[in-house]
């Protein structure tokens, strides 16, 4: 017989699993993980895990979901999170031959090219990770082939040229692996161009034409196209003046300092002309723009004019407008402890990203607070930190607020705990974090901590009973596989672009309960 004592004594909501940092946690489900690896997840070196562990666990979570999901995944992350290398290791898994898909299977790989691919980056991408041999194969198969082939006959000889940019593998790389059959006296002359066969001049798309006219007379207009194809030419203080004035607004922004290097803010005109086009709103809409990159771009930006400052302001105030405005009283924990303090795409050596988990999460916890005037920031680490945040002031001031703040170990559950100790009441918690909290957890052995709830769950279901219609965020920024918290009316979501602010604040405003409500989403919204 059962001791009744025993299993009496087990705590409602028993944690399940470790995080990274050896604190009490419960496990995702497969769906759950491989969504939050696939809008998180840039194989790179992260504080608790390293670019092959990602991998790894990627490649582990595949197979334990339908392939359909996976190709439902690997589309989301492209094209709501807008990632370059997860969804393209997706898309190679799916034309993998050392899978057991069915006839029906396979031809999910069909369906989600394109949706992936779309644009040469992602192809290479693509191309890469199968001559990685990573899912058994180096070589390209017939319909790999064909669908890289029929995204070329696609592209307009013009924007072929210009998305020629790129190495492993470059384009003539791309050409010799797939053998195009050009359909036009153009496209024959274009790829013979890149391969270094001989071609008929005349045949020449125009663009590169000008393109070898300016490189033989750097007097003539610059020809519209990447600068980063032009960057091995001898160019004067005036072609940058030129390029910067035909610049899209991505060009502007990721280029501040370029531009500041090459004398282009001597010229006032063309000053007013960069700042104008930043706080541009259709510009900012059409680009697609993604706060981190605006916030990135302020905190790269060298001895840039006051003027584009304030445009990188007002630029920000709009790219958030999506931020969802939430009824009552809101709670945001800003999670600002040291792993936070590694780089948001990983360790990538000289391509490491200044930007850091502790700069995205300043940058949700000032954006929720500006569009919310329930809002409360609470930022945290092993301890609470009592910071004034200016409500009339802009997102990226407050965010600098936050991101300054000294760092230290992680306690989710200490911000929760604070305002239970003040009885507080509210409809909603967001957690911005890396979910590895494990100051708060038992030193005992891990048999024993396992009884337990976490510490973040204890103090939610006490809040809860004092506010019974309150949902709670996890916000995962890192690839995990662990949360700190499960269960009704709390989302588990991950990614740090502007879709988690979609989803959340389908979550807040809807009557959905569900903690797989972030996959029912994916699973639903994606049609393959």
């Amino acid at each position: 017989m059962a001791n009744k004592n025993l299993f009496a004594s087990m705590p409602k909501f028993a944690s399940d699993s470790k995080n990274e940092a050896g604190g009490n946690a419960y496990s995702m489900n497969a769906k759950q993980a491989l969504a939050n690896y696939a809008c998180t997840g840039c194989f790179g070196n992260t504080f608790y895990t390293n670019a092959d562990d990602q991998l790894n666990k990627v490649m582990e979570l595949v197979q334990q979901v339908e392939p359909e999901f996976v190709a439902k995944v690997a589309v989301y992350s492209r094209k709501n999170s807008y990632m370059k290398d997860m969804p393209a290791v997706l898309l190679a898994y799916l034309c993998s031959n050392q899978n057991s898909f069915s006839d029906k299977d396979k031809s999910l790989f069909r369906k989600t090219f394109f949706n992936v691919c779309d644009n040469m980056k992602m192809v290479r991408n693509f191309m890469q990770i199968i001559r990685s041999g990573v899912f058994g194969r180096k070589s390209f198969g017939t319909k790999p082939k064909q669908m890289i082939n029929a995204w070329l006959d696609k592209q307009t000889d013009e924007s072929l040229f210009r998305q020629s940019i790129g190495n492993s593998p470059s384009f003539a790389d791309v050409i010799k692996m797939v053998h195009p059959r050009p359909s036009t006296e153009g496209r024959n002359a274009l790829y013979a161009y890149f391969i270094g066969k001989k071609y008929s001049g005349e045949a020449l798309p125009e663009l590169v034409v000008e393109f070898e006219n300016f490189k033989k007379d750097l007097s003539r207009n610059v020809p519209k196209i990447p600068f980063e194809m032009l960057t091995a030419l001898q160019l004067t203080d005036n072609n940058w003046l030129e390029i910067a004035s035909k610049a899209s607004w991505t060009q502007i922004v990721k280029n501040l300092n370029t531009f500041q290097r090459h004398n282009v803010y001597k010229n006032e005109n063309v000053v007013s002309f960069l700042a104008r086009k930043i706080a541009d709103r259709e510009e900012i809409l059409s680009a697609k723009t993604f706060p981190y990159q605006l916030l990135s771009a302020f905190i790269n930006a060298e001895n840039i004019p006051d003027e584009i400052v304030l445009a990188l302001h007002n630029a920000m105030e709009i790219s958030v407008e999506n931020i969802p405005e939430i009824k009552g009283k809101t709670f945001i924990f800003a999670d600002v402890s040291g792993s936070m303090r590694s780089s948001i795409t990983g360790s990538r050596g000289t391509a490491t990203s200044k930007m850091t988990c502790v700069h995205i999460a300043a940058l949700v916890a000032s954006a929720f607070f500006r569009r919310n005037l329930g809002a409360e920031v609470i930022p945290f680490s092993d301890k609470l930190y009592n910071v004034k945040l200016n409500r009339g002031g802009s997102i990226v001031e407050n965010a600098k607020i936050l991101y300054s703040l000294p760092s230290g170990g992680t306690n989710c559950s200490l911000p929760l705990k604070y305002i239970n100790d003040m009885k507080a009441e509210g409809s909603t918690i967001i957690y911005i974090s890396d979910n590895e909290s494990f100051i708060d957890t038992d030193s005992n052995s891990y048999e024993r901590r396992a009884q337990k709830a976490t510490q973040t769950m204890e103090q939610w279901n006490i809040f809860k009973n004092r506010n019974k219609d309150a949902k709670l965020i996890c916000n995962d920024i890192q690839p995990n596989i662990t949360t700190q918290a499960k269960g009704k009316d709390i989302l588990n979501i991950g990614g740090f672009n502007g879709q988690v602010f979609d989803v959340m604040a389908n979550f807040i405003n809807s009557n959905e309960k569900d903690n797989d409500a972030w996959v029912k989403q994916i699973d639903e919204s994606v049609k393959i």
